[in-house]
């Protein structure tokens, strides 16, 4: 017969601190709770959404991902332009260097976008928000 558990005795996720190795005095290692702050399926989409962007750069730039220049598509910062249009003309600023037609691109990451939730940073208690 299989044990009910309950989050009372779900063991919770731990994550271990080490030392770095040459330090002087070696110190026992840490214990600490993770917590989740975030939706995680709010955060699955950023991921696959950020791995989609690197592809298409790589298609984009015609190069491997260590060669893409260093971009910043912030989609946070995309999510608080008031339309399509403003989203489209800072992308394709971030895109001036591309040789290549990236007209499809950007019309295919507004769509992704499009629907997103916007990441804000996990308050602390007591925190105020802006």
């Amino acid at each position: 017969m299989a044990a009910v558990t309950s989050p009372e005795t779900t063991p919770q996720p731990r994550v271990y601190f080490q030392t770095p190795p040459g330090t002087e005095e070696e110190v026992p290692q840490k214990q600490g709770r993770v917590t989740v702050k975030y939706d995680r399926k709010e955060l699955r989409r950023r991921l696959n959404l950020e791995e989609w962007i690197v592809s298409q750069l790589m298609n984009l730039y015609d190069c491997e991902e260590d060669e893409v220049p260093e971009l910043e598509i912030d989609v946070d910062e995309l999510l608080d332009l008031p339309s399509d249009v403003e989203r489209a003309i800072r992308v394709k600023m971030l895109l001036v260097d591309c040789y290549k037609p990236n007209d499809d691109f950007i019309v295919a990451l507004l769509e992704k976008v499009r629907g997103m939730q916007k990441l804000s940073t996990p308050q602390k208690k007591g925190e105020l928000t802006p």
